[in-house]
């Protein structure tokens, strides 16, 4: 079990810009015990009494030196497809951080791939031909998106975000709210993180 004090302690003071690199190893757990009041971090649970704290994603193994270049080689096809779809170049921008790191060759463990980390059922509905090509993964992660933000609301920029990462009953199921979900929580944490940014 590795003790995560050190790493989260340095996550405080590193500049924003560095922390999803810095976060690219390992999904970081905490428990607070009770009795003790003492916390304890972990990227090995080792009981339910475990909550996820940070959700890192295989195959988003990235230096920050390759996030800023990959993000100003994209930039261009990112802003023309945000513009195309009616959306805020800056939100693609955030989604396409969160969920790869700008990284066109990340993969999940559940088996999304590229930059928006498309599953195949998504990537068949909007018609990607393939998820690994830049331009194509953008384009269909950028019409989901929009469709999103045009069923929830353009003002419920947080349900669309959500919706991105649990899909859109998930958040219906809920009474249009986020979903109890922590990795679903985190995941709209740092998209407006970026977002604002």
């Amino acid at each position: 079990m590795r003790d995560y004090r050190k790493l989260l302690t340095a996550l405080v003071v590193l500049p924003a810009t560095s922390l999803a690199t810095f976060m690219a190893s390992a999904d970081v757990y905490k428990f607070v015990d009770r009795n003790s009041g003492h916390v304890f971090y972990t990227d090995r649970p080792s009981h339910s009494g475990y909550r996820l704290l940070i959700k890192t994603f295989s195959g988003v193994s990235i230096t920050l030196g390759e996030l800023e270049k990959n993000r100003r080689q994209f930039a261009p096809i990112i802003n023309e497809t945000a513009a195309r779809f009616g959306l805020d170049p800056l939100l693609l921008h955030a989604v396409i951080r969160a969920e790869s790191g700008y990284n066109p060759g990340a993969i999940s463990r559940k088996g999304a791939v590229g930059l928006m980390q498309l599953m195949p059922a998504t990537a068949s509905r909007y018609g990607v031909q393939n998820r690994q090509d830049p331009a194509d993964n953008i384009a269909g992660g950028a019409r989901y998106l929009s469709d999103l933000l045009n069923l929830f609301g353009p003002a419920n920029i947080k349900l669309a975000i959500a919706a991105y990462n649990a899909g859109e009953n998930a958040v219906i199921r809920h009474g249009n709210k986020i979903p109890p979900y922590p990795e679903t929580q985190e995941y709209v944490t740092r998209v407006l993180g970026h977002y604002y940014r």
